[in-house]
């Protein structure tokens, strides 16, 4: 996202919010408009907490397979930023929390983020450090030495 977006966003989002309040809460009142607003930040926690140990379990034995768990963690930040949308009073961001909360949903960004993300793991170099020494069994011993610089 283009960062000359998110000052927009951060600007259109409340507007809409606003707008979306006042029409909601003339049609329904004021004390049913936070109630529902209540209901849907413990609903999101709710699933929050659900579906992340879903996710979790998945990326441990993703992982434990010994393949890169890509999807599980995209998954993952999905279902975080659904939490978080959730917890932020407003119907639009509810729905859009809602939306992220829902597998289909998170499966069709998904396959739009898949084509633009490249995991190329074959050419990993472990960093070599310049200060490690190397010693063999010979050099190394748990007994101490008093002839140790290093003695205390």
């Amino acid at each position: 996202m283009p960062f000359s977006i998110v000052p927009f966003l951060l600007l259109f989002i409340p507007i809409l919010e606003i707008s979306v309040f006042i029409l909601i809460g003339g049609e329904i009142g004021v004390l049913t408009t936070l109630a529902l607003i209540l209901l849907t930040a413990i609903l999101g926690s709710i699933l929050l907490r659900v579906q992340g140990f879903s996710v979790l379990g998945q990326i441990q034995m993703k992982a434990a397979s010994g393949a890169v768990p890509g999807k599980e963690l995209v998954n993952g930040v999905m279902i975080m930023i659904a939490g978080v949308l959730l917890l932020t009073p407003g119907f639009v961001t509810d729905a859009i929390g809602f939306l992220l909360f829902f597998p289909p949903f998170r499966q069709f960004l998904w396959s739009m983020l898949a084509s633009r993300i490249v995991i190329n793991s074959s050419n990993y170099q472990p960093r070599q450090r310049e200060n490690v020494v190397d010693l063999d069994e010979t050099e190394y011993s748990e007994k101490p030495n008093s002839d140790s610089p290093w003695k205390s």
